[in-house]
């Protein structure tokens, strides 16, 4: 009897557990990310903003408890004549995010290894321009997840794909498409290796979903998109009727992370 009795505790303990992650995943609250977007027109202007970013921003956002930081260079490319560089960084609410600024102000170390761009003069700005967008995680992926690649960051692939939709109703379709159509799932299957999937909730280009999905080189991401075009699943998921005609514009970057990034 103290035999049956235990094994019963013992498998009501093993189920209350697995229901308890099974409720906690369910109800992970979705990060905010910002995606901040510096363009340059020269080596001095990108070489200032990568000695303020790797040698005051992001260790005044780990003192902040904000890590998982990712800092990438767009590849070289010859139709483009400016240089571009982002920074994803993740916040677990929109509290922390509204608070960031006025907390680095109060960072002495932060003020001062900043200096010379914090301080720069009105005609050696260290950029031409900072785009900023907001983004809420997918609910299929909540949370922001560095993938950690082998070999060479200059030889890494870091895709950042933007899908802009001609209506707010059929974004809202695209975004369906990517969670209840099984389009995430289809990724992970496929060993995409996505760092996150987010809605746009302010920027320049709306109504709009971006993610990033990450590859040791460039053959890799080739092949792994053709294994994707190729997957059955997808070539009936992209005839269904009611997920027409919801993207108007794909715009990808093929992008390389910072030494000091992150990931």
């Amino acid at each position: 009897m103290n035999s049956i009795y235990s094994r019963l505790t013992f498998l009501s303990t093993t189920f209350l557990i697995f229901f308890c992650v099974q409720l906690n995943a369910q109800n992970e609250k979705s990060e905010l990310f910002q995606l901040k977007t510096y363009t340059f027109e020269n080596e001095t202007q990108e070489q200032l903003t990568d000695e303020y970013l790797s040698k005051a921003y992001l260790p005044a956002l780990k003192k902040l408890k904000i890590d998982r930081v990712g800092v990438f260079k767009t590849r070289p490319n010859e139709k483009d004549t400016l240089n571009q560089l982002f920074v994803l960084i993740p916040f677990k609410d929109f509290a922390q995010f509204e608070s960031l600024n006025k907390k680095l102000l109060q960072d002495k170390d932060y003020l001062m290894q900043g200096k010379n761009y914090l301080q720069a003069s009105y005609d050696k700005a260290p950029y031409l321009r900072i785009s900023s967008t907001l983004l809420k995680a997918f609910k299929d992926m909540p949370i922001l997840k560095p993938t950690l690649l082998d070999g060479p960051r200059s030889e890494r692939v870091y895709e950042l794909r933007s899908y802009q939709s001609p209506t707010e109703e059929l974004y809202r379709n695209k975004v369906k498409m990517f969670n209840e159509g099984g389009e995430v799932s289809l990724f992970n299957d496929l060993g995409f290796n996505a760092v996150f999937y987010g809605e746009v909730l302010s920027g320049s280009q709306m109504p709009n979903l971006m993610y990033m999905t990450t590859f040791a080189n460039q053959e890799s991401r080739d092949a792994h998109w053709k294994s994707f075009v190729d997957a059955p699943t997808w070539k009936n998921l992209s005839t269904l009727p009611e997920y027409q005609n919801n993207v108007s514009l794909n715009e990808q970057f093929f992008l390389y992370p910072t030494e000091y990034s992150d990931y």
